[in-house]
Formats: structure tokens, C-alpha cells, sequence
């Protein structure tokens, strides 16, 4: 299939107003892979106004018409997920397994919500006066400018596209310039699927000025972001200036509780899994192992026997279980926070530097941190790369104090058999998603979101619809 690599406005493919361009590289490589238009404010204002212009039509359509098409695209995606997952494996370094497993929840995504659509119910209100009737109706909200991350290409922009379209809302969307080409394809999928001109628009290029744009202009009524707590707060900011609604999913900071009753050899293997998934650039990727004293010695090295173990390579390769890091600064970034931790005499039990036989692209050996004290960056900072630090505790209140001491607040987990620590951990845990013995809380149909600095608001499930919809009441009275 030929895909367009352009910037979609208003039904047509388009460079950028003023020429620019911006090179994708291959995070394994260093290789250019594509070219493709790098915009500015212009072409957000362009897609906004198309955005604007289609909204009227698309929001009249039934449910049952808008997901005529989001299914249609759903369709789309699985019939080509292996070619579309390499395009993802090119752009991202991830292994293609999980690229392509990625395209298939993507068009989960866009199947569920399609349905979920159709269950925009409102309320009928019995009234205390007998002349008045009230009503509460849902109704899409118009314009949303949605900024996805680039650690998943395919998943973040699907959650709110598909969401905000099933809701009957046009979209503006603004991929990572790390990750364009998941995003293109996406949108050229959508087209094919009969999306009608100006409902869905994407655009590339000047991160700080697109969203300057969406916040500035009064027709994008909303901004559903993934990314960081510092880009987080400058929306946080700029949208008093419109009363622009925000969804944020800003990172996280996972802590692991795991009590001495939990199955250290299984437990170990599936932590490895966990948190080595996508090169551990993952925003709920279990990250502080808060182990009991008691456990912590065989645990240690269990995990580092089968850390040291993982292939590192070209997410190409079959054998490869883990790939590069997005770019030089996230890898210099996890370079240092290993460093720093090691020259305050952290143990490194597997890993710890940029492996030698690969000296092209952003690799970083998959690492083991034994003995990492509460107040080190590499506790308290989101890694987001393939890290694992170990820390041990003594009881369970401990474990839970040291795990709620983050500004973050999105996902926890807790691996125990005991069924009395397990209610009071995550109960006590301070995190919008608590895993008991899972690794994957969250789902297509269940609400994701974070606690504290984490975020605003939630994107899948039926919460996830909500968010693009507005809460009507009608009240008729002098019947």
C-alpha cells in the first residue's frame, strides 16, 4: 500500500507552508529513514479551521455512522499489521513483536469506541414542579488538537483519536517528530475508511507553536496530551487564556510492593518482561522494585541472571528482545542516571553501560541496580529506559510510604498472597491504576489516568469517551 508522508489538512495531503523539513531517523541506526514536511503555527491554524468546518456535519452524523468507519479503519489495521508494525519498528527501535501488537490494539481502539459511541446515553430527571420536564443529553464538544508521545506510535494517537471521533468531535493531531510515520499511516488508513474531509487532520513540526496555537485558537475547545509534567504544566498555563479543557497523561514513577510470600522465581521472570517491555520507555513500566529484606538477596539475583541474558539489538531481528533508546538524550539521560548512582555505591548486577559491539545507535545495556536508596534520582526521577532498580524495605507501611513518595501517580503494583496486604496496599497506594499479581491493569474498555502530577483525566474506557463530550440539561417547563 502507498501512503502518503504528509501533512493531512482538510482532505488533502500537504507540505509545510513554509517548506521545512524535518529528517526521521532510525533509533538503531542513526540512519535517515524518510523526510516529511516539519510545519509551524500556519498549518495548526489550517487544520483548526478545517477542523472547524467539518465539525458541524460530522457531529450531526448517527453513532452508528461514525462507526461505520472507525470500524472500517479497525479492519484496515489488522489486515496490514505486519507492515505497519515495521514502519513503527524503523521509527521507534522497539522489537517488532510488540510493533505489531501494538497496530492490533490500535485498532482495538478504534473498534471498541466505535461501539462505545453508540452508548453516549443522557438521563431523563423527574422533576418536583408537574409543569416541567428535564432531560440531560451528551453532546461532542467540537474541535480537539491532540499531542501524542512518540513511545507509542500507534497506541497513544488511536486512545484519543478514535475516541474523540466516536464521540463525534473533529480532531487535530500532532505527533511526536520522532514518530511521524506511524501517525501518516494511520491517518491514510482513516481516509481510506471514508473519515470525510477536515474530520481528521494531522500535522507535523514545531512542537511549542502548534500548541501555542491550539491553546490561543477559540475554536479547539480541547488538548488531549501525552508527555511530560513540564509540557504538561505549560498547557496547564496556557489554557486559562481560552478555558481550554485538558486531558494530561504525563508519565509515571511505578513502584513494585513485592512481600516475601511472593513467587520469586515466576515473579522474577515476569518483572524482566515488565519492565524491559519497549526498552522500558513506557509510562506505567514497573520501575522502583520495593522488595522485603527477606526476599530481596534471591530476587536480586534471579532478575539480574535473566537480565543479562536479553538480546540487544535491530527491532528488526527475531531474536532481539530489546532495542535502542528514541535518541542520544534520552540515552545520555539513563547513561547518567546510572552513573550517578553507581558513584554513590549503588551495585550494578547486570548491565550499566552502552554495549560495545554495537557502536551505531542509541543502545543502552539493560541494567540492574542493587541496593538504590529512597532519596537517589534514580528513585525519585522517571527513568524511562531499561533500568530496574531494587530497593528493600522491612514492612508494609514502609513499603507503602516510600512507594506514595513521588510527585507521580499513575500506575502501582503489588505482588503478595496475602489477601489482607494486598486490600491494604492498594488501597493505601496513591496511583490511578493498582496492580494486584498483574503487570497489565489497564485495558481498551477500563479507564486509564493518573493520580497527582500524572495528569488530568482519563482516555480509554467508558470514561475515555466522556471526555470528549459536553453534559446538556434541558429543562421545559409551562406543560
Amino acid at each position: 500500500m502507498a501512503y502518503a508522508y504528509q501533512q493531512l489538512i482538510d482532505g488533502a495531503w500537504l507540505d509545510a507552508t513554509t517548506g521545512a523539513t524535518w529528517d526521521v531517523t532510525n533509533p538503531a541506526t542513526e540512519e535517515v529513514i524518510r523526510t516529511v514536511p516539519f510545519g509551524g503555527r500556519a498549518d495548526c491554524h489550517a487544520a483548526i479551521e478545517a477542523a472547524a468546518r467539518a465539525f458541524p456535519a460530522w457531529a450531526r452524523r448517527t453513532p452508528y455512522e461514525r462507526a461505520a468507519v472507525l470500524i472500517q479503519a479497525a479492519r484496515l489495521m489488522r489486515e496490514r499489521a505486519e507492515a505497519l508494525g515495521r514502519t513503527t519498528v524503523l521509527e521507534s527501535g522497539k522489537p517488532f513483536v510488540q510493533a505489531r501488537g501494538e497496530w492490533h490494539v490500535a485498532a482495538d481502539l478504534f473498534e471498541w469506541f466505535a461501539e462505545e459511541g453508540k452508548r453516549a446515553y443522557g438521563r431523563t430527571i423527574p422533576s418536583r414542579v408537574g409543569s416541567k420536564r428535564m432531560s440531560v443529553i451528551r453532546q461532542p464538544l467540537g474541535v480537539v488538537g491532540v499531542i501524542t508521545a512518540w513511545n507509542f506510535p500507534a497506541y497513544n494517537p488511536a486512545r484519543a483519536w478514535a475516541a474523540a471521533l466516536a464521540a463525534g468531535c473533529t480532531v487535530v493531531g500532532r505527533a511526536s517528530e520522532f514518530t511521524p510515520l506511524t501517525a501518516m499511516e494511520m491517518a491514510n488508513i482513516l481516509v481510506e475508511a471514508g473519515i470525510p474531509a477536515g474530520v481528521m487532520n494531522l500535522i507535523n513540526g514545531e512542537p511549542d507553536t502548534m500548541g501555542q496555537e491550539m491553546l490561543d485558537h477559540p475554536a479547539c475547545r480541547k488538548i488531549s496530551f501525552t508527555g511530560s509534567v513540564r509540557v504538561g504544566k505549560i498547557l496547564m498555563d496556557g489554557a486559562s487564556r481560552t478555558v481550554t479543557r485538558l486531558s494530561l497523561e504525563l508519565g509515571g514513577n511505578a513502584p513494585v510492593l513485592i512481600l516475601p510470600d511472593a513467587p520469586l522465581e515466576a515473579l522474577a521472570a515476569s518483572s524482566v518482561g515488565a519492565k524491559f517491555r519497549n526498552n522500558g520507555q513506557v509510562c506505567v513500566s514497573p520501575q522502583r522494585f520495593l522488595v522485603h529484606r527477606g526476599a530481596v538477596a534471591e530476587f536480586t539475583d534471579r532478575v539480574a541472571a535473566r537480565v543479562a541474558q536479553l538480546r540487544v539489538g535491530s527491532g528488526l531481528e527475531k531474536e532481539t528482545q530489546v532495542g535502542p533508546l528514541i535518541n542520544a538524550r534520552q540515552r545520555d539521560r539513563v547513561e547518567a542516571l546510572v552513573n550517578d548512582a553507581t558513584s554513590h555505591g549503588v551495585d550494578v548486577r547486570a548491565g550499566g553501560r552502552r554495549p560495545s559491539e554495537l557502536t551505531r545507535g542509541y543502545f543502552f545495556e539493560p541494567t540492574v541496580l542493587a541496593g538504590v536508596h529512597p532519596d537517589m534520582p534514580v528513585f525519585q526521577e522517571e527513568i524511562f529506559g531499561p533500568v530496574l532498580p531494587i530497593t528493600a524495605f522491612d514492612d508494609l507501611d514502609e513499603a507503602i510510604h516510600l512507594a506514595n513518595s513521588t510527585h507521580y501517580g499513575l500506575a502501582a503494583y503489588v505482588w503478595t498472597n496475602d489477601l489482607k496486604a494486598a486490600i491494604k496496599a492498594s488501597e493505601g497506594l496513591e496511583f490511578g491504576m493498582v496492580g494486584v499479581n498483574e503487570w497489565t491493569p489497564h485495558a481498551t474498555e477500563a479507564p486509564f489516568g493518573g493520580w497527582k502530577q500524572s495528569g488530568l483525566g482519563h482516555e480509554s474506557g467508558a470514561e475515555g469517551l466522556n471526555e470528549y463530550l459536553e453534559t446538556k440539561l434541558i429543562g421545559i417547563g409551562g406543560l
